[in-house]
């Protein structure tokens, strides 16, 4: 199997397998607990049907969407994620290249491999840098300022990390940052020599945003579970957001809002946006879907800040239907992931190729020329 046998989300997923080791491949496919949360979160748009117009003039499609403050030219972006250059050795230079070249919006976490000094001076995409809230305050005001420094536009809080989640597979298959080396490892190592030899031969795997104050993740193996609940504050409080709001003093959103009390906070506190969102499912399962929730929380706030859609996405009808409940646009991690895994850059860029062209088509289909003619009348609930 190669590049060009991947059509679609499974078939990138079914590659990153093939070409990952057994720890590595399972910490990007895993969930929390039983992981129905994180089959909720794509089963949920299965649960909608879309309805078409005809007759629409399609000819000259619109799917670029405005989002904080800066426009994209599709309505899907690739969300911060962690520890990349795990997956790829290229990394997060590999996803900026590509979310560059496809116009849209690339976003560096905390635990990113490539910091925002090199990434900012790369791309001059939409950048957002996802940020965790650690126990060392002179960590957290360190990677605000290399933040704001590096140009970033967003900063996006992450709310949903409190403590780990009960990711079992990772403790089934003995997986930490940095990769600890066990006989088991070793093995799957072995059988994957492709990845080895990138992994061994290129520069030393480093958290830059994290090692210049803690050592856990970058030179102490760890697991990332055990990384939050150990690291992370866990006394964090509204108080705190609206603070480091004020702090920014920019585009500020939370990542992982699944409540409308908790959007209408977010408001209250300054932010300018929210991702809908529970982690892909990764921290507490038996939540909400973020598509379920979507409708009533751009019912409380959606005329106030973007209201983004995080999780399940596999297909770009599944963006035109958050589109069409009131999202702004819609982000995913996985969805690139297992691309980056497979191939690097060109992997990246054939996974946001065909997402574009899905929501094209279907915005063809369905009869409309732009985005802001997607509503609630498109959808039809089972």
């Amino acid at each position: 199997m190669n590049l060009s046998d991947c059509h679609n989300f499974q078939n990138f997923r079914e590659l990153a397998r093939r070409r990952l080791p057994r720890p590595i491949f399972h910490y990007i496919d895993g969930a929390a607990d039983d992981e129905v949360t994180y089959r909720r979160n794509t089963q949920s748009f299965e649960q909608v049907d879309l309805v078409p117009n005809v007759l629409g003039g399609v000819a000259d499609i619109d799917m670029s969407v405005t989002v904080f403050g800066r426009k994209l030219a599709m309505p899907l972006y690739c969300a911060p994620t962690a520890l990349q250059r795990l997956f790829h050795h290229d990394g997060e230079r590999a996803v900026a290249r590509a979310a560059q070249k496809f116009g849209t919006m690339f976003g560096v976490s905390s635990l990113g491999t490539v910091s925002v000094e090199e990434i900012g001076s790369m791309i001059d995409t939409p950048k957002m840098f996802q940020f965790y809230f650690h126990k060392d305050r002179g960590l957290n005001d360190s990677m605000l300022e290399r933040a704001r420094s590096a140009n970033f536009d967003v900063l996006a809080l992450t709310v949903d990390t409190i403590t780990g989640g009960n990711r079992e597979r990772d403790k089934r298959t003995g997986f930490t940052s940095p990769p600890r080396l066990t006989p088991s490892s070793l093995l799957s190592f072995a059988l994957h020599p492709r990845w080895a030899l990138n992994y061994f031969t290129h520069p030393k795997f480093d958290l830059p945003h994290l090692s210049t104050h803690v050592r856990e993740g970058s030179n102490v193996a760890m697991s990332i579970g055990d990384y939050f609940a150990k690291m992370l504050d866990q006394s964090m409080n509204w108080k705190d957001a609206e603070k480091l709001s004020a702090q920014w003093n920019g585009h500020f959103a939370l990542k992982g809002v699944m409540s409308a009390a908790d959007a209408r906070r977010a408001v209250d506190i300054g932010c300018t946006g929210i991702m809908v969102s529970n982690h892909g499912g990764r921290q507490l399962d038996g939540s909400r879907a973020p598509f379920d929730q979507l409708a009533e929380i751009v019912d409380a706030v959606g005329d106030k800040i973007d209201v983004i859609c995080e999780g399940g996405i596999q297909r770009g009808t599944h963006v035109v239907k958050a589109l069409s409940l009131g999202a702004k646009a819609c982000s995913g991690g996985r969805m690139y992931l297992y691309a980056l895994a497979a191939a690097g850059q060109p992997g990246v860029e054939r996974a946001l190729e065909q997402y574009r062209s899905e929501i094209e088509r279907a915005m063809k289909l369905m009869g409309v020329n732009s985005v802001s003619e997607l509503n609630r009348g498109n959808l039809r609930f089972r």
